[in-house]
């Protein structure tokens, strides 16, 4: 593969996907490929500047908004989330991750700010998708990056949370998804403004992440690629149009993954973390945000996600070189509609791959390794 528009071309002629667009930036060379069409009709072709809806890409910026708080000395690692979220001063937790929703104890401690920073809160999900803990997050809470939205607003996205009992105890376990939620309503109730409204003051205003937000305006909506998913054939269908969730402001902003962006404002973001934080950051925050925070016993959990990586601040952090792409210090992540971002703080690079593709479960995609073997140089 000489170059990335050819790399990315093989996919678009196969159909995997209509297009895509995609940058590797090492130091100021910058790398950007937009290959194939906006959409499966061909409508137009697709442009470097398209909005795609991240998923869980989301979850690294709003992890930078709980640390800009941090920052500010609004929030501290140690502090109990009850402070702000007074509904959940009182978890209980599973007495065994597969019992029953009844058999339960106390929380041994008070879930702390680090706690959902590092996806270690008691919520989310396993590697058992059918314990009785994990139902009702599906059925109550859960918020997916690609399709409809919930229609329950923050305050009664955390009362439902309140009522589902954790899975492990605070800090025991690794658990994907609903901490990043959690951090999006944290941040809001201790900024005292919405999410949106914290997010671009702190983050993108500063960044000059102009394109990146929790809904597209009438102006920019032909920007927005429609969000496909795969059948069992391999044949695209919509989950959601230009004109569909994305057109009007959620009623609950999701910290996990409601964001929609483009390749330059991602490319914002990573060299941000590659300048130690500049204006929005201090360099003590990327620290910590880029660095793993779990235990041996907690990566394995977690391994259907993390597949033998570590977790951070709301994003991966490699700690093995177990593929060619694989540098210890990498941070980023992916996300369930088809798009990923990383860091490698030890050779100044940053990598942006924006599909709008929808991924049929937590393993990494052949056009994902692809291109990160690329960004590699390997």
């Amino acid at each position: 593969m000489s170059t990335l528009h050819t790399l990315l071309e093989k996919y678009t002629a196969d159909g995997t996907f209509p297009g895509a667009v995609a940058l590797v930036a090492r130091g100021e060379e910058v790398e950007v490929a937009a290959v194939g069409s906006r959409d499966t009709e061909g409508s137009a072709p697709m442009a470097p500047d398209a909005l795609f809806r991240l998923a869980s890409v989301t979850k690294p910026i709003v992890a930078a908004a709980v640390l800009a708080l941090v920052d500010d000395g609004v929030l501290a690692l140690e502090d109990p989330i009850a402070r702000w979220l007074p509904e959940l001063a009182s978890p209980v937790v599973v007495r065994t991750p597969s019992g029953p929703l009844d058999d339960v104890v106390p929380a041994a401690r008070p879930i702390t700010v680090e706690d959902v920073l590092t996806s270690r809160s008691g919520w989310g999900f396993g590697p058992d998708f059918t314990a009785p803990a994990v139902q009702p997050l599906f059925a109550d809470v859960m918020v997916y990056g690609g399709g409809p939205r919930p229609t329950a607003d923050p305050d009664a996205w955390v009362a439902n949370l309140a009522g589902i009992p954790l899975q492990r105890q605070p800090g025991e376990a690794f658990l994907y998804n609903a901490s990043s939620d959690v951090q999006g309503v944290l941040v809001a109730r201790a900024a005292k403004r919405p999410l949106p409204e914290f997010l671009a003051e702190r983050i993108l205003r500063p960044l000059g992440m102009a394109d990146t937000a929790f809904h597209v305006p009438p102006a920019d909506r032909h920007r927005l690629t429609p969000y496909y998913q795969a059948g069992p054939d391999g044949a695209l269908t919509v989950a959601d149009a230009p004109d569909g969730s994305w057109a009007t402001p959620p009623v609950f902003p999701s910290g996990a993954g409601g964001l929609v962006s483009t390749a330059a404002d991602l490319l914002a973001f990573g060299r941000m973390l590659l300048a130690g934080g500049g204006d929005v950051l201090s360099p003590d925050a990327v620290r910590r945000m880029t660095t793993d925070h779990l235990t041996p016993a907690q990566r394995e959990g977690g391994s259907l996600f993390l597949q033998g990586q570590g977790w951070g601040y709301g994003g991966s952090v490699d700690i093995t070189a177990a593929e060619p792409w694989n540098v210890p210090g990498r941070y980023g992540w992916v996300g369930g509609t088809g798009t990923a971002a990383h860091v490698v703080p030890s050779t100044g690079t940053v990598t942006v791959l924006l599909t709008p593709r929808g991924l049929a479960g937590p393993a990494f995609t052949d056009y994902m390794r692809d291109f990160w073997t690329y960004a590699a140089g390997a």
